[in-house]
């Protein structure tokens, strides 16, 4: 959806790769963190694994095939040593603040750090915590699922779509051949928008129902939806994006694309008791158009609905397909 709207962008990937194998440092081992993990050393990279508690080796399932890798594992930045040339953030945006010891940590004057988060305020979020080192701002298109803590089910998507210079053309070089793709966007704010939008919809709504994405083709939800996405495209254009109304539809023809029984990270993370991400999806929009006084009822609306919940998971509760 984003190459057939946004213009600008380049493929990075299929660049020479990098003259030396890189020393790359993954913060959080959830979904896409060990997508990535697993990818930066399938490279070729000397891939460490940052994380909270001691974890085994890592399995990455796609199509039906496993693969398992043992990552050197840190669970305090004090036992590392020397700053590393790329720093992957892949926690969930809520737990940003807690990267904070890796990044004083790993990020030297040569450091990319990379941002694997949802939301369209990446430098806003981590800026702040970046004393040195170079932040590169990452859209994620890849549809992972952690099954286990230490298994990954890569779904589908291998897409990073990254803001176009030298540090998104060296991420393409790192990721040469893996299953994960770069591509560089000349307007990354647009870009930030549409991605948003992908998330808007399907996330609150999966989560609020407990119901799989197929939920979003009954009628009165599919309105809903449009709704939703209508209000985030005059909130964009107010902030910059160059979005317009067929973004709506666009996004509106993704979801249907999708298998009926898909989840959603939100969904998942509210069946496993996690915290999910309203503020950086919903509240970002919300904020947004706070800033700019523009009148977005529903997202507002769901928002407080997310919130009420809050950090009460429903463990134990199968989604249905919704599909009927």
């Amino acid at each position: 959806m984003t190459e057939s709207t946004t213009g600008g962008l380049t493929g990075a990937s299929g660049l020479e790769p990098l003259e030396r194998p890189q020393r790359v440092a993954v913060v959080g081992a959830g979904a896409i963190g060990g997508i990535v993990a697993e990818a930066a050393h399938t490279a070729g990279h000397h891939v460490t694994l940052c994380v909270r508690r001691p974890m085994g080796p890592l399995t990455v399932e796609r199509d039906g095939l496993r693969r398992t890798v043992r990552l050197p594992v840190a669970t305090r930045p004090d036992g590392l040593g020397a700053p590393v040339d790329w720093l992957l953030i892949a926690t969930k945006a809520q737990d940003t603040r807690r990267t904070l010891g890796w990044i004083r940590r790993l990020a030297g004057p040569g450091t990319r750090v990379v941002v694997l988060q949802n939301g369209v305020d990446h430098e806003e979020r981590l800026a702040p915590l970046l004393a040195v080192g170079e932040l590169v701002p990452a859209l994620v298109y890849i549809a992972a699922e952690r099954v286990s803590r230490e298994h990954v089910q890569h779904r589908w998507g291998r897409r990073l779509v990254v803001p176009s210079g030298p540090a998104g053309a060296d991420l393409g070089r790192l990721f040469r051949g893996s299953d994960v793709d770069v591509v560089c966007e000349d307007d990354f704010t647009t870009a930030a928008w549409r991605k948003l939008m992908t998330n808007l919809a399907a996330n609150p709504l999966t989560a609020l129902t407990l119901r799989r994405i197929g939920v979003l083709q009954q009628p009165d939800l599919r309105e809903l939806a449009r709704g939703l996405l209508t209000e985030a495209v005059l909130v964009g254009r107010a902030e910059g994006a160059r979005l317009v109304m067929s973004d709506v539809d666009q996004t509106l023809d993704l979801y249907s694309a999708m298998h009926p029984h898909s989840g959603t990270s939100m969904l998942y993370d509210r069946l496993a008791g996690r915290p999910v991400e309203h503020d950086l999806i919903t509240g970002a929009v919300v904020r947004a158009a706070d800033r700019h006084e523009v009148p977005v009822p529903l997202n507002r609306a769901v928002l407080a609905l997310l919130r009420a919940f809050g950090e009460q998971g429903a463990v134990g509760v199968q989604p249905l397909a919704g599909v009927g």
